[in-house]
């Protein structure tokens, strides 16, 4: 799925089935679901996971949650806004979802 197709699925009421549980989170995210793209995400044990989980805290406003989600996955906290990293994370998870 290329990165325009995921921003018109979010017209429909349901995320892609092709799409892996981690873009559905974020599927919910841009849907308004905070609470659902949470609850995705906090059962998943991974780097790219943890990444989304410090962005779903960062968007809630509480960031010593979500620096430690960036230390879990790695990766330093994003200085952009929270809709270029969203977008960001997007697009790199749908090149992993490809090579799956």
């Amino acid at each position: 799925m290329e990165y325009n197709e995921f921003i018109e699925s979010l017209s429909a009421d349901s995320p892609p089935e092709r799409i892996s549980s981690i873009l559905k989170s974020l599927w919910h995210d841009a849907k308004g679901n905070w609470a659902i793209a949470h609850e995705i995400v906090q059962g998943i044990n991974s780097g790219d996971a943890s990444l989304v989980h410090a962005y779903l805290h960062r968007k809630e406003g509480d960031l010593s949650n979500a620096r430690y989600w960036y230390s879990r996955a790695g990766e330093k906290e994003f200085q952009g806004s929270l809709d270029d990293e969203w977008k960001n994370i997007v697009q790199v998870l749908l090149v992993k979802n490809q090579t799956k």
